[in-house]
């Protein structure tokens, strides 16, 4: 299987019956893509998202397609983005790895750290938050609490919490609005949303570290809520990847008279084409690790893969390829769920996550040692003997396919069926061996086999 992302070109996308993808494109049979230093996003058109190329149905991932970047070795050209395969000392941790960044707050900020540690990023935004300052209904809300305050108020999170401040101040009436929570009880559901309370000039009465909905529910329940008016600030929209979120019906069967507060909803970015691109990679092995900083950002790539008939191929991926960062455990509940192995920093931040991937990613990649060399793997390139090597595109999928079986020989029509368009001419396969041989600079790696084919010559234990 061959997936190209190829910068400025488009290719038709197909759902076929059996629930996989196909795409028509023109795909150059040794591999040549453009290259982008910061994968999707950055400035200029050169840098525009282009649909992703599914040039074969999707299939498992015991063997996976080519890389279709060079993350750390790009300069800029007179014709676009082009591929450096010198030599460089890898003196930045992140250095060679490729990172998704789902985050649409903060993204910025969060980017930076990783680029400043050496990672390539790839910025594809899961979700768009939609405010609802000039929303009638929480205006309504709004008035209606102020005059009668509630008994108590669950506030599920910062954002939503400071966005109904905001609005109230829009609406002239944010002192009278923080009075009357000055007067009730206040369950902040984890460390964001307790600093925008307190942010407010307000003190919660209770706030669980683990940031579930679930142990605010349990506790909640416990201590009794019938004939209590309990104001729960909406946490998004449940999903059926994350069904736990909505606790208001039952606080309503317990008994409580429940007012709803609609801060604000998350809906899918405007432009698919990002996450499109992010869901292909992750799938066809482009990339090292995937991060995510909220439960609705994993619902919604979830749910674009599962429209685009991916999702058994992502989930997969996600198991077995893919790294998975979440900033905490309620982001990384609904992976879990699907068997997702994720992990989360013991402060559920982005300075303590930026630092969790640096810690850790460098230390899942695959090590080998083959030829007298040191090999560790990244999505796109390949570091020998602590020196970086980015690898043209067609080299990088034949050394993925030694990979599948270490020192086992691979015969030549095996390693054509890998090469980015394919093709009936086992020729590609020798070129694109010689081309990944030189970019390694270290020919001793891979054993050609005379009438068999090639394999990695594993050095013995």
């Amino acid at each position: 299987m061959a997936v190209l992302l190829a910068d400025g070109e488009q290719a038709a996308l197909f759902l076929l019956s059996d629930g996989t993808l196909a795409a028509v494109g023109n795909i150059d049979p040794i591999g040549r893509a453009a290259v982008m230093s910061r994968g999707i996003t950055g400035t200029g058109a050169a840098n525009q998202p282009s649909p992703p190329r599914w040039e074969s149905r999707c299939s498992p991932l015991s063997t996976v397609g080519a890389s279709t970047t060079s993350h750390t070795h790009c300069r800029s050209t007179t014709s676009g983005w082009s591929m450096d395969s010198s030599r460089s000392e890898v003196a930045e941790p992140l250095a060679g790895f490729t990172v998704g960044v789902t985050a649409a707050r903060r993204a910025e900020e969060f980017i930076t750290l990783l680029e400043r540690r050496g990672a390539a990023v790839v910025h594809a935004p899961a979700i768009r938050i939609v405010p609802l300052v000039d929303d009638v209904e929480l205006q309504r809300v709004t008035a209606q609490l102020i005059d009668d305050p509630p008994d108590l108020v669950v506030v599920t999170t910062g954002i939503g919490f400071r966005g109904w401040i905001e609005a109230a101040h829009g609406w002239d009436v944010s002192d009278e609005l923080t009075t009357a929570l000055q007067s009730t009880r206040i369950l902040a559901r984890g460390p964001k949303a307790r600093g925008a309370v307190r942010q407010a000039g307000l003190c919660e009465e209770w706030s669980p570290e683990s940031e579930s909905s679930v142990e605010v529910l349990e506790r909640l329940l416990t201590e009794g809520v019938e004939q209590l008016r309990i104001a729960v600030q909406l946490h998004g929209a449940a999903s059926e990847w994350e069904p736990d979120t909505d606790i208001c019906e039952a606080l309503a069967r317990a008994g409580a008279h429940v007012i709803k507060v609609p801060v604000y909803r998350w809906e899918p970015p405007d432009d698919s084409r990002r996450i499109d691109q992010l869901v292909a990679m992750i799938i066809n092995g482009d990339i090292d690790a995937v991060s995510f900083t909220s439960a609705p950002a994993v619902a919604s790539l979830l749910e674009r893969a599962k429209a685009l008939g991916a999702l058994e191929c992502l989930v997969s991926a996600l198991r077995t390829n893919v790294a998975v960062f979440c900033v905490g455990p309620v982001t990384a509940t609904p992976l879990g769920r699907l068997g997702i192995d994720t992990r989360y920093p013991e402060r559920y931040r982005l300075g303590a996550l930026a630092r969790l991937i640096t810690s850790e990613l460098p230390c899942l990649a695959q090590q080998y040692r083959a030829g007298g060399h040191r090999i560790s793997v990244r999505a796109g390139s390949v570091e020998v003997d602590g020196q970086l090597k980015a690898l043209p595109p067609a080299a990088m999928a034949l050394l993925r396919r030694l990979l599948v079986a270490p020192g086992l020989v691979v015969s030549r029509e095996e390693l054509l069926a890998e090469l980015p368009g394919g093709g009936g001419d086992t020729h590609a396969v020798e070129t694109a061996m010689a081309r990944l041989r030189s970019a390694l600079a270290a020919p001793r790696v891979v054993q050609t086999v005379v009438k068999r084919g090639y394999r990695l010559a594993v050095d013995p234990a």
